[in-house]
């Protein structure tokens, strides 16, 4: 009685397959198809398209943005740089005036967005890595911050910070508000990064000597940096666009930054389109410098953490 033994191989199954079972590579293959290629291309065309109106509206004469659409500019094309110079260096009351009002909305979010990012990493730090007594019970409250309101919390931070708005030339209420606001999502995020890291690293700095700041400072950092500066584009433009607490933490025109001038231009010269336009651009450049010198870390601070393999 004769056999046959198969010398064929077994086909490979799908725990064979580790780079194929990965969900790195399942989104990778879904994302590289034609149908995902066009969908990309036609969402980022018709998000573009208000921007780009937005744009082409602020160099046209102020005749042609009141009597004709944006679409029209391309049968007659005529472009002016009056509008930026009179929203920006006007000095009539009707004007913009918006560069000193553009002057305080870089201090009002430079100095925020710094703060709230540098403690949000030492805290997550402190509690992704350091043992003490009660750091769970911490997490989760920073956690919880999260879903208050900020109009719940205006009124007694208003309270809290009335005795100290001359500090920091009228800023440092708007400051302090701002930082106490991100910090919640700011730990929550770079903890989950951090919490990822290799105990490896951790363990043999312990062995060399370092302690919690020099390994901090010398491991943590330079590995989070796809993490900060994620944070850092979302702290940049919140604080940057945002109304409600400038509204509420500054005073005067010395301190109020771009949004609360836009507002007012919107309310007061609501007819003044040209204006309108060219002040909205304004306030979106820095925005933009900001997200597309930092775009690549920031797809990195995204992905990281989120797919394993």
């Amino acid at each position: 009685m004769s056999s046959t033994v198969s010398t064929d191989a077994p086909e490979a199954g799908p725990l064979d397959r580790p780079e194929q079972s990965t969900m790195a590579s399942r989104v990778r293959r879904k994302l590289n198809t034609r149908v995902a290629s066009v969908v990309s291309i036609i969402i980022a065309i018709v998000w573009t398209i208000p921007t780009f109106g937005l744009f082409v509206s602020s160099l046209r004469p102020e005749n042609d943005i009141k009597t004709t659409g944006w679409w029209t500019f391309f049968k007659n094309p005529s472009l002016t740089l009056e509008n930026y110079n009179e929203v920006v260096f006007g000095t009539s009351a009707t004007s913009g005036q918006l560069a000193s009002y553009f002057i305080n909305s870089l201090v009002i979010t430079v100095p925020a967005v710094l703060f709230s990012v540098s403690l949000a990493a030492m805290a997550a730090y402190a509690l992704s890595w350091l043992n003490f007594r009660g750091r769970d019970w911490i997490f989760i409250g920073v956690f919880a911050l999260q879903i208050v309101p900020i109009q719940m919390a205006l009124i007694p931070m208003l309270k809290l910070l009335s005795g100290f708005t001359d500090l920091g030339g009228g800023f440092f209420a708007v400051w302090f508000a701002h930082t106490c606001f991100g910090l919640p999502l700011g730990v929550f995020l770079l903890h989950n990064f951090m919490s990822e890291l290799p105990k490896d690293l951790f363990e043999a700095a312990r062995v060399d000597g370092a302690g919690p700041a020099m390994t901090f400072r010398r491991i943590v950092l330079p590995l989070i940096a796809p993490a900060l500066a994620s944070l850092t584009i979302f702290q940049f433009l919140w604080i940057w666009n945002d109304l409600l607490v400038a509204l509420v933490f500054t005073q005067g025109v010395d301190s109020r930054p771009l949004t609360v001038r836009l507002a007012e231009l919107a309310g007061t010269r609501g007819n003044d389109w040209q204006r309108l336009t060219s002040g909205a651009f304004v306030s979106m450049v820095i925005p933009l410098i900001v997200f597309l010198s930092l775009q690549r870390y920031f797809v990195r601070g995204l992905l990281a953490g989120g797919v394993k393999g």
